[in-house]
């Protein structure tokens, strides 16, 4: 496969650098006969990669199921339970227990925070899953080890107990579900936008043009795209909502939409 060739289309310097590197594995698996997999990708990635290999008609790899997920592709000969049997391999959790007069103290933006102001390749760092005792965070095999030995230089986690656990021990953060109401001139994307982050249009407009919002998992720049009910917003920094349904028509004709936000 022509690398140059099949990412001409490809205008963005970062967008053809995931791509080559999505390549890179492909070319690794089928040569070497065994499976490859990435680092982490964000929401934007995903659905960048995910349009890229039905281009180019690529069909076994697979994503790890989680917000922040890694690419995984495999030979033929693979299947989900051999697939599954390499997770171990691929993904480990970091565990944070903080100190008993520290807990509820941090939220994700700090352990996250963390870890950029270490300087640490935020690829190798998938999902943040908080609690009030601690934080499980999903890495990267290789990367484990130097985040264990990292961490504990900042002040936050100098008391902390820092260990690396298998992925299958994960604890599972409960999802809390808050229920709003928004009153919106119409289901255009740019007023639901607006709304949700209690922003102007023009910010709004911002936001969707920095490629940060996601509808059902694919970037949406399209300011007059109209939202349906049942659709999943993605609105990165701010959160994920789901259009549950319109309750009812203001007398001015605005529509007043109920939405389930997780929190």
């Amino acid at each position: 496969m022509n690398k140059q060739e099949v990412l001409k289309d490809y205008k963005k310097q970062e967008d053809k650098l995931c791509l080559s590197q999505v390549l890179d594995k492909i070319e690794f698996c089928e040569s070497r006969e065994k499976l490859e997999y990435t680092d982490f990708l964000d929401m934007y990635q995903v659905a960048l990669v995910e349009n890229f290999l039905r281009r180019i008609n690529f069909k076994n790899y697979q994503y790890e199921d989680s917000e922040r997920k890694i690419l995984i592709v495999y030979p033929d000969k693979y299947n989900d339970s051999m697939i599954e049997k390499n997770y171990s391999k691929m993904l480990k959790i970091l565990r944070i227990e903080l100190p008993e007069e520290e807990f509820g103290k941090y939220s994700h933006r700090n352990y996250l925070g963390g870890i950029v102001k270490l300087g640490l390749k935020r690829e190798k760092v998938g999902d943040i899953l908080v609690s009030n005792q601690g934080a499980d965070i999903v890495v990267v095999s290789d990367f484990a080890e130097v985040l264990k030995k990292e961490l504990p230089s900042l002040t936050r986690f100098e008391n902390s107990k820092i260990e690396i656990k298998e992925i299958s021990d994960i604890i599972k953060k409960e999802v809390k579900i808050e229920e709003v109401s928004i009153i919106v001139p119409s289901l255009r994307l740019d007023n639901i936008v607006s709304d949700l982050v209690k922003t102007s249009r023009s910010k709004a407009k911002q936001i969707i043009e920095q490629e940060r919002v996601f509808v059902n998992g694919q970037n949406e720049t399209k300011m007059a795209k109209q939202v349906k009910i049942g659709n999943i917003i993605t609105i990165r920094g701010k959160g994920r909502f789901i259009v549950k349904e319109q309750t009812g028509t203001t007398r001015s004709g605005r529509a007043v939409l109920k939405i389930e936000k997780y929190v």
